[in-house]
Order: C-alpha cells, then sequence, then structure tokens
C-alpha cells in the first residue's frame, strides 16, 4: 500500500521506522514518472525495508523561468505509478517546505570545476540548486541508499561530491539508464518532442553509439567527427556539447590513457526540448 504523507508526518514516521531497524530506500524524483524512475524504485525495495519517493518541482534549478512553468505535472498518474510499482510512502512538498519564508536554507558546497563544466557551463546555478534541494530531502528523509540515474550523469556526480563534502551517512546507488525501444534515453522532458522531431533525438543516442563502437579502434577526433556528421543530418538540432571526459572529475580529454574510465556526454536542443545522454566507455587496455 502506497502511504501519500505530508511532510509534517514524514518526520516522525521516519523515525518509528529507525527505531524499528528498518532500513531506507530514497528516490527524489521531479514527477512525470517514466519507467526509468520506476526502475530505481525497484532497486530500492529489493535492498531496503522501506522505499521513499518525493516529488518536488525544484524551482532553483531552472535556468529558464518558461522550463520551468512548462515542466510536466501528472500527479495522479505518478502515484498509481508508484502504488503499481510497490513503492511505500510519497510525499510530496510544498516550496515554502523546502525553502522556508526565514531564508533558511543549507550553505552551498564548493564544487568546483565539477559544477562548471558541461551542464554546468550552459546551465550556471543549476547544480547549486540540485545540491541544496538534494541536502534538503535527504534531512527530512534520512535514508540509508540514496538511488540516482546515470542519465543524468553529472548530476550524479555532484550529488556524489555534495554527500562526501557534507559528510552525509548515504549510500550513493547509481543506476543504469532506461531507454525506449528505439533507444531514446527517458526523460520527462520527452512529452515535450513533437513527433516530427522524435528521429532527429534518437540522433542523440545515435551519435554516442558510434563514439562506443569506435573506441579503442579508430582515432578519438574521427569518432567525434562521425558523431557530428549524424547530428549534422537534423539540421534543426542545436549542439552545445558532444565530448569524452574522465568519468569522477569531468575534464575533457582528447587523448584517452588506459586504464582510467571514461564517459561519452551529449546535450542538445531539439527543436523546443533540451536533451541529455551519456554512454560509459570501458577501460582502455
Amino acid at each position: 500500500m502506497l502511504y501519500y504523507i505530508s511532510t509534517a508526518e514524514l518526520a516522525l514516521f521516519i523515525q518509528e521506522n529507525k527505531k524499528s531497524g528498518h532500513t531506507i530506500g530514497f528516490v527524489p524524483t521531479m514527477g512525470a514518472l517514466h519507467d526509468g524512475h520506476i526502475s530505481l524504485i525497484a532497486r530500492s525495495l529489493q535492498e531496503n525495508d522501506l522505499t521513499v519517493c518525493s516529488i518536488f518541482v525544484n524551482p532553483t534549478q531552472f535556468n529558464q523561468r518558461e522550463d520551468y512553468i512548462n515542466y510536466p505535472i501528472t500527479l495522479s498518474a505518478d502515484l498509481e505509478k508508484l502504488s503499481d510499482a510497490g513503492c511505500q510512502v510519497v510525499f510530496v512538498p510544498s516550496e515554502e517546505e523546502i525553502y522556508p519564508p526565514d531564508g533558511s536554507k543549507p550553505s552551498a558546497p564548493d564544487l568546483g570545476m565539477l559544477a562548471k563544466v558541461l551542464e554546468g557551463a550552459f546551465r550556471p546555478g543549476h547544480f547549486d540548486g540540485v545540491a541544496q534541494v538534494v541536502e534538503i530531502l535527504l534531512s527530512l528523509v534520512m535514508p540509508d541508499r540514496l538511488y540516482l540515474g546515470r542519465k543524468d550523469y553529472q548530476q550524479v556526480q555532484i550529488i556524489s561530491r555534495m554527500i562526501q563534502l557534507k559528510h552525509l551517512p548515504v549510500e550513493v546507488v547509481n543506476c543504469p539508464i532506461i531507454r525506449d525501444q528505439d533507444g531514446l534515453a527517458m526523460s520527462s522532458r520527452n512529452v515535450r518532442i513533437a513527433p516530427e522531431d522524435r528521429q532527429a533525438a534518437l540522433t542523440l543516442s545515435k551519435s554516442l553509439q558510434i563514439i562506443a563502437d569506435a573506441w579503442g579502434r579508430s582515432s578519438l577526433p574521427a569518432a567525434l567527427d562521425g558523431g557530428k556528421t549524424l547530428l549534422a543530418t537534423f539540421p534543426h538540432i542545436r549542439l552545445e556539447y558532444f565530448c569524452i571526459c574522465q568519468a569522477t572529475t569531468l575534464e575533457e580529454t582528447t587523448d584517452p590513457k588506459t586504464g582510467i574510465a571514461y564517459v561519452a556526454l551529449i546535450a542538445a536542443w531539439v527543436g523546443k526540448v533540451r536533451l541529455i545522454d551519456n554512454i560509459e566507455l570501458p577501460l582502455l587496455q
């Protein structure tokens, strides 16, 4: 049974479960749930006694007011999906509950260059908002494990770094990207992709696959050029970045080394929708 409880009720509920020795898994979301979110719920249910999901569209991580206003709100459908998935607890805090009128909020950690490259370069201040809201939500839920999806690869690194810097007692569980049958990475924003833009959107995952297929067998510039050539077949795609980075620092590389983990990342506007995707690359021997 899914318990839809208030933020005020949550504290007592969590305390009671902690006293009973129950482990708690937490899946923070902004709603508009899809199978990617549900996969996180399923993983948490396997590994914990209690699974908690939050639904909160965080205004501080949006760089464009229009994007925030247009973010899909599907609460009734979300609650049904959580119930069907077996999630035990969901809470939907108000903006005032997360950001009290008195202005109290956690201090922002120094995330260094990790927050300034890629998404940080194109969405300044975005990760300050992400780190801030996740810390607040963690203080409410006090979970043993936090479940995050790798589609937002940089976000996972940012949150993991914030947790390390703040010495928060929670394990980050990094979960695989879930894709539609045609290869598009699942995202709440996908509902805004115009039908005529679907094929263009698919070139993001296809260009990443070109990198993966060429990895270790051809030069990095040639692989990137192959991906960019594919993207260029749809002139209305506006590419923001397409690069190979060291997996943990996200430092861009043009000369990958053996024994170091790398990831290929991409961000582009397809019509009026901004999409991101990535693919982790095997170690070079």
